[in-house]
């Protein structure tokens, strides 16, 4: 039997834009967690170095859609360069203040200054989408980035956390720094395979205002806030079950096992060829979210938290797979990036929110309170696919009339598709 991911990089250029995006993601999971382990360090102060962090994973929220929204109006290999080259000079200022002592207030404001770094993961997932628009290898192709994102967000924090305690505090930045320039230099220059701007330019992709004021990108966004908290939460409580039971290295396993669950359950997923309709797909596997957490009552060791989350996991990736699937589906061309992008956001926005509700929760009430919190942002990811699925389903009745019928110029293959990609704007069966 083919292997369908095997099947996915015979695209030319598949594989080169591939690499590069996996090593210019690098810095988003690299970046927060090393501010704090550096400005722990060299001043010892824990609020300030999680307030900077802070300040910069807001900053990512707010900036990614508009680098991304300029994208969709300009192109990739316009709009990169200077948003990375703007993330990068406010990085290295920001690991000289506070390498000589600078006021407090410039740490906050170079922070919020390398938030500008464009959202890589959106930007793969938008050549996926050129390269295999309406075939059924884009679904392969989300799952293969989802597995992708898991694996930046295991190695990413532990690298840098690594690079930062072993070599110098500024290592872990730094290095992120570094390859968010490499990634980006050599994702650029791959013409062949990058997203073409709308014929009619800027106009097109801003009629209309942003993505996220179509209602289904706030609905899917707002599901993935709800979905990342559970993951936020989890990583949080790991840690501190994991010290409670004088176990503290084993915290690591846990949340290795959790990404492993969601990894394995993505590759599965994308092999699948699936006929329920996608706001359906949403619903079960939120039910699945929500239900998963309740174990997390029940835990008593680490090894049993350590299966509760491996079971949890299964349904993250399959859920965040079906979500960049309806952004497709929902999405007007113009608006693709930035539409995917505030979907990455929710996600982020998430993660950072359950890390900072579950510690302050932990911190009253214990690791068991952690876990109602995970529950309930369990049930709130289940509440919104379902008051999603009318909405979501009306919004691809839409796209699917705006359609031009078989034959015309839209069902022919893109003029600047690679080469060779004969079945890549073939009809989804």
């Amino acid at each position: 039997m083919a292997n369908p991911y095997r099947e996915l990089f015979r695209a030319p250029g598949s594989v080169a834009f591939s690499a590069a995006g996996f090593v210019a993601r690098m810095p988003i999971s690299m970046t927060g967690i090393g501010i704090i382990t550096m400005l722990s360090q060299m001043r010892g102060e824990y609020g300030l170095a999680g307030a900077v962090s802070a300040t910069f994973t807001l900053s990512m929220a707010f900036f990614g859609p508009q680098v991304s929204r300029l994208v969709d109006r300009v192109g990739q290999s316009k709009v990169l360069p200077p948003a990375t080259g703007l993330s990068v000079l406010a990085t290295g200022a920001l690991l000289l203040c506070a390498r000589y002592d600078a006021p407090v207030w410039t740490l906050f404001v170079f922070a919020a200054i390398a938030g500008t770094l464009p959202n890589m993961a959106a930007m793969v997932r938008a050549r996926w989408t050129h390269v295999y628009r309406d075939s059924p290898k884009l679904h392969t192709a989300f799952s293969l980035e989802s597995v992708v994102d898991e694996l930046t967000f295991v190695v990413g924090p532990a690298l840098s956390v690594a690079l930062s305690t072993s070599l110098f505090a500024e290592a872990g930045p730094l290095v992120a720094a570094v390859f968010l320039t490499v990634g980006v230099l050599m994702f650029v220059p791959q013409k062949s395979t990058e997203p073409p701007v709308p014929a009619d330019g800027a106009s097109t992709a801003s009629s209309g205002g942003s993505a996220i004021r179509i209602g289904s990108v706030r609905l899917l966004a707002l599901t993935l806030v709800a979905g990342g908290t559970i993951v936020g939460t989890v990583d949080v409580v790991s840690v501190a079950f994991a010290e409670e039971q004088d176990a503290p290295a084993s915290a690591g396993i846990v949340l290795s096992v959790y990404a492993v669950g969601s990894a394995l359950a993505g590759l599965v997923f994308g092999t699948l060829k699936l006929s329920t309709p996608l706001p359906r797909l949403l619903a079960l596997g939120a039910a699945g979210t929500a239900v998963t957490t309740l174990p997390m009552l029940l835990v008593g060791n680490v090894a049993t938290l350590a299966i509760a989350v491996f079971f949890s996991g299964l349904f993250f990736a399959p859920t965040m797979i079906t979500v960049m699937g309806l952004v497709e589906k929902t999405v007007p061309p113009s608006k693709l990036t930035e539409g995917m992008t505030w979907a990455i956001t929710g996600l982020s926005v998430g993660v950072a929110l359950g890390a900072a509700v579950s510690g302050s929760v932990v911190d009253r009430h214990g690791p068991d309170g952690g876990f109602l919190v995970a529950i309930a942002a369990g049930c709130a990811t289940l509440l919104l696919a379902l008051v999603a699925q009318r909405p979501l389903t009306r919004r691809l009745a839409e796209h699917a009339a705006d359609v031009p019928p078989a034959g015309t110029t839209a069902d022919a293959e893109p003029a600047n598709a690679p080469a060779g990609l004969t079945d890549a704007t073939s009809p989804h069966p």
